[in-house]
């Protein structure tokens, strides 16, 4: 049993080192091959701060526990919307950008929704998946047609990428892309053997453990950035990344992983899925409210998150 936690922590850290590496590397390659910073921003950064997401389900599917994948996005989302938008808010409120409100949290809405429907017959098929993925490129398009009108959501990303830039030698780059894929793959092994290990010895399903810790320990990094940014006043910036990221895992991560295996769900139940489609309804609803997040809204969101913890535990 300790061994398995060992497994568990050791496999968090290597798989959240190995996507800051992956990143930085990918990065530096499209830097040096004249990529648009804008582009840089919404492919390669949003993509590499949800690879431990994806290589943790990716891993968690080939090895057929499919509920610990799903389970992962799932209880991923809903960790973003309640949790970390919920203690970022308790920290300080948080300005919603319009384009916010008017693209980024319908579409998270929308896919929330197409997946719960998906699910209703308990398997998410690999023509579900193909759906999916072309939900994925029509995102991919609308964002990226969007960032070229250079608004103000996009663009304060792109300025906040400038800012972080450093040069980085090009055998660096590749060294860092080699090393961070294989602290991810490796790491996500042994997230995925330690959980499911540690699922079967206290007696819990692989859906919560999914739901719970495996979930929570990918979106350890979002909570943390959001955090700060809400105490720096970039909340803006922080729950747009966050909804993104909620879009992401949908749209990109579940069709790929369902493209290479078909996934039958078991213990992923309509109360999981439905609380994913709640939780982002519930943000988009307190959004309206003057375009900002309040405290007390913030303090809703996490009572929300902890009920949902002590029923999905009981």
């Amino acid at each position: 049993m300790i061994l398995n936690v060992l497994f568990i922590l050791v496999g968090i850290v290597l798989v959240l080192w190995g996507a800051d590496r992956l990143t930085d590397g990918a990065v530096a390659v499209a830097e040096k091959m004249k990529m648009p910073q804008i582009v840089i921003g919404l492919t390669i950064v949003a993509m590499g701060t949800s690879m431990p997401e994806f290589c943790v389900s990716l891993v968690s599917a080939l090895k057929g526990t499919t509920d610990l994948a799903v389970g992962n996005i799932v209880g991923s989302n809903i960790f973003n919307t309640l949790l970390i938008v919920g203690v970022s808010a308790w920290v300080a409120p948080m300005t919603i950008l319009k384009s916010t409100v008017r693209k980024d949290i319908p579409f998270a809405l929308f896919a929330s929704v197409v997946l719960l429907i998906m699910c209703l017959d308990g398997n998410i098929s690999r023509l579900d998946a193909g759906i999916l993925f072309v939900l994925f490129l029509v995102f991919m398009y609308v964002t990226l047609k969007g960032a070229k009108t250079k608004d103000d959501d996009t663009t304060a990303k792109t300025d906040s990428i400038e800012d972080n830039k450093k040069p980085m030698a090009t055998w660096v780059s590749i060294v860092w892309i080699i090393v961070g894929l294989a602290c991810l793959i490796g790491g996500s092994n042994l997230f995925v053997e330690g959980a499911t290990k540690v699922a079967e010895h206290i007696g819990v399903s692989e859906a919560v453990i999914g739901l719970t810790i495996v979930a929570g320990g990918t979106s350890l990094p979002e909570l943390a950035t959001s955090v700060v940014s809400a105490r720096k006043g970039n909340s803006g910036i922080a729950i747009g990344n966050v909804l993104g990221s909620n879009v992401f895992n949908i749209l990109a991560i579940l069709s790929v992983t369902g493209v290479i295996t078909p996934m039958h769900l078991q213990g992923i139940t309509m109360l999981d899925l439905s609380m994913m489609v709640f939780s982002t309804l519930l943000v988009w609803l307190f959004s309206f409210t003057k375009y900002k997040i309040a405290r007390w809204e913030g303090i809703v969101l996490t009572i929300v998150f902890i009920g949902y913890m002590v029923v999905l535990c009981y």
